[in-house]
């Protein structure tokens, strides 16, 4: 299983070097890895298949955060669900990982839709990032808002935007540092109470910036999203109802991770009908009107 002829990608199996493993609250792991081969190739909405430890053969598929083909360095971020997860945060620094990757259909951003709206919930969050800082490559042809919802402790410390929006309540003004620092404009949403983030889902908040929007404005949204699938489903029926196009990211449940086991199989609507469609390689990333035809 060296190399999966994958639509344009390669699959390559690497060996990543740990470089950093932090812990952060709600269970949450971040990962900085040495791995060359899958940083040079890795797009927006491509993840990496894990082995987490050498005595369980079944991979882990994690999305990844950030890739910097420049010094050869992956980011990723997980929560801890089962075993598997549990084991992977037991790893240490300098140790090696077997990964697989990078996987999967990338999201694609439009020229003529210059103001992408991305919506990350919890594990969601990682393939946004990814996307805000290729966006943000693309000197000023982009103006991004990301929208991230969470119900456990957000895997940073939050802290006040700079960006004024319109649409948004003034006393939402929790953004995530990273974000701000690259002069992206990003919001929380939770129904935790934690201050300065949204008391609401994050489709709700979508809706009110969607609305603060004059409707030259709204026809340069292109809506990009990644979580679990009721949020999914909300956002793919937020984005029908304003008629903006809409990129969703599956990737919830996989074995084989590399087309294999078809044991992560979604029906889609496709113009022949619905078709099975396998979210490992066919996806993760498809069109919403696909998976959620409404």
């Amino acid at each position: 299983m060296s190399k999966h002829q994958h639509h344009r990608n390669t699959i390559f199996p690497e060996k990543a070097k740990i470089l950093r493993h932090q812990a952060h609250e709600g269970q949450q792991y971040s990962l900085q890895l040495q791995a060359p081969e899958i940083a040079k190739r890795a797009e927006p909405g491509s993840f990496v298949h894990i082995q987490v430890d050498p005595q369980r053969p079944l991979r882990r598929p994690i999305s990844i955060m950030r890739a910097d083909p420049n010094n050869g360095t992956i980011e990723l971020l997980y929560k801890v669900f089962g075993e598997g997860t549990r084991l992977l945060s037991q790893r240490q620094v300098g140790e090696k990982l077997d990964l697989l990757g990078p996987i999967g259909t990338p999201f694609t951003a439009h020229m003529n839709r210059p103001r992408p709206l991305l919506i990350g919930g919890g594990v969601g969050i990682p393939p946004m990032v990814f996307l805000a800082d290729r966006l943000r490559a693309i000197k000023g042809a982009y103006q991004p808002l990301v929208i991230m919802g969470s119900e456990v402790p957000f895997p940073f410390q939050a802290r006040p935007s700079q960006i004024m929006l319109p649409g948004i309540p003034a006393d939402t003004i929790a953004a995530m540092p990273l974000l701000e620092d690259w002069g992206i404009a990003s919001r929380l949403t939770s129904k935790q109470g934690y201050p300065g983030v949204f008391d609401g889902y994050v489709t709700e908040l979508a809706r009110q910036w969607l609305d603060g929007l004059s409707e030259e404005q709204r026809a340069e949204v292109e809506v990009f999203s990644c979580g679990p699938h009721p949020m999914l489903e909300a956002v793919a029926a937020l984005a029908r109802e304003y008629h903006l196009p809409c990129q969703v990211s599956m990737e919830e449940f996989m074995a084989c991770g590399v087309g294999g086991c078809a044991g992560c199989v979604v029906e889609v609507q496709t113009e022949q009908g619905p078709a099975m469609k396998r979210v490992c390689v066919d996806g993760p990333v498809f069109d919403a009107k696909m998976v959620f035809p409404g």
